[in-house]
């Protein structure tokens, strides 16, 4: 049996945690730069609010309406989340994290007259209790039933937080009211092209021959197709880490100098090498994108995409920025507007089996890189993000006693909440 957890409306509840007075009231969170909307409450879901929503438009749509919105903090959401998946890991045989917000959980070995439904019942409530966080959990023989399941969970409140598909009985009639197009693994392409056919929930899809399915969809629709039969045929390592990591951004403005762009290349490049070191994995290929803003008919438009390889892989921050600078150099045009850029990590390996290179590697000088950025990690965990940073990325001064600096990276957050666990100066004050 699988189990997944899965943090309700996650970025809305990690802000309703340290503000109750917004629980029933609908709720927003905002896109970098404030842009648009990427996760609502269900009060806001029920208003009619749509995921993509351009801020300035709501207060057209809805006039008179009283949503509160939130600039997205993803310091504030990941250390939640963190204590979320420790928790589950605590409690779980064999434990492994999908998403910032969701958690597969092995349940191998089990006693025979073990109650899944009141063990995640339970685990849900001490969750909800030690963090705040509303989780739901699906049970059952395979992942995709188990996603299945968790939508059941999270949509009706009678199943109390755990839904468990653990009969065939139960599993035939969990699919016929499930609609295909919210299948785990199946697109929107796929599922106009199912609908199309008259294939309207998992049910309908479960009834078609194999060969077909095959024929159609490939191994990954086949996969699906036999997870909801209830046959086990995705592979854990399949989900236990990322086989590509990209970290971009758009400009509140557009940017033109080749320094300050460099710099938000920089800050990237640095999130990427976090998230390496984070899954334990090391890369063999920098990328770095820029963009101009194709609206802008009135301006020249350019495109540029670099890659550097790395003879050794590696995820230390000092190794990986150079490589994103040495690619944004080669791809870099005089003369334009920039809307956009990102950094992709890519050629993945577990940095605990990395293959080195006969002329391109020092052993004392990368034990002393990730022995750096191993203590940098900590620090700024300890500490809050961005304690101590590199010089490339260009850190502004704390300006009067006790206020934080801040990147000149000039992303808008006009509703951001406080970085409450993760930054001593961001500690709740009650008055």
């Amino acid at each position: 049996m699988y189990a997944i957890f899965d943090c309700d409306n996650c970025y809305v509840s990690c802000e309703r945690v340290f503000r109750p007075d917004l629980v029933g009231r609908p709720v927003v969170v905002l896109s970098n730069n404030d842009g648009c909307v990427v996760a609502r409450s269900r009060e806001a879901k029920a208003m009619g609010v749509k995921e993509g929503t351009p801020f300035y438009q709501l207060a057209q749509l809805f006039p008179g309406a009283d949503i509160t919105a939130f600039s997205s903090n993803y310091e504030l959401y990941g250390d939640l989340t963190l204590r979320v998946m420790n928790i589950i890991r605590d409690s779980a045989p064999a434990f492994f994290r999908y998403s910032i917000d969701e958690a597969f959980v092995t349940l191998k070995d089990m006693p025979s007259d073990f109650n899944y439904k009141q063990w995640g019942e339970n685990l849900s409530k001490r969750i909800l209790k030690w963090t705040g966080m509303p989780v739901s959990v699906g049970i059952a023989p395979t992942k995709t039933l188990a996603k299945c399941a968790d939508r059941y969970a999270k949509d009706y409140p009678g199943y109390r937080k755990c839904c468990v598909i653990d009969t065939d009985e139960k599993r035939v009639k969990a699919l016929q009211g499930f609609p295909v197009g919210r299948v785990w693994g199946i697109g929107r392409r796929s599922q106009a092209r199912l609908e199309e056919i008259g294939v309207k929930t998992a049910y309908d899809f479960t009834m078609k021959p194999r060969p077909w399915v095959r024929r159609l969809f490939h191994l990954p629709g086949e996969r699906t197709y036999l997870e909801l039969l209830g046959e086990d045929c995705v592979p854990n390592e399949e989900m236990s880490a990322k086989k590509t990591i990209c970290t971009s951004r758009s400009f509140p403005g557009m940017i033109a100098d080749f320094t300050t762009l460099r710099t938000h290349v920089t800050n990237d490049a640095v999130r990427c090498s976090e998230k390496l070191r984070q899954q334990h994995s090391a890369c063999a290929l920098v990328s770095v994108f820029i963009d101009s803003n194709h609206f802008r008919d009135d301006l020249p438009q350019y495109g540029g995409w670099g890659s550097v390889p790395l003879l050794t892989p590696a995820n230390d921050v000092q190794t990986v920025v150079q490589a994103a600078h040495d690619a944004l150099q080669k791809i870099y045009r005089e003369g334009i507007q920039y809307k956009r850029a990102g950094v992709v990590v890519s050629e993945l390996c577990s940095d605990g089996e990395i293959q080195t290179d006969l002329f391109d590697y020092d052993a004392d000088e990368y034990a002393k890189r990730r022995r750096l950025s191993a203590a940098v990690d900590r620090i700024n965990r300890i500490n809050g993000r961005e304690t101590i940073v590199l010089g490339s990325q260009q850190y502004t001064a704390p300006q009067g006693k006790g206020k934080a600096g801040s990147f000149r990276d000039a992303i808008k957050h006009d509703f951001r909440s406080g970085n409450y666990t993760t930054r001593w100066q961001d500690l709740l004050r009650l008055e």
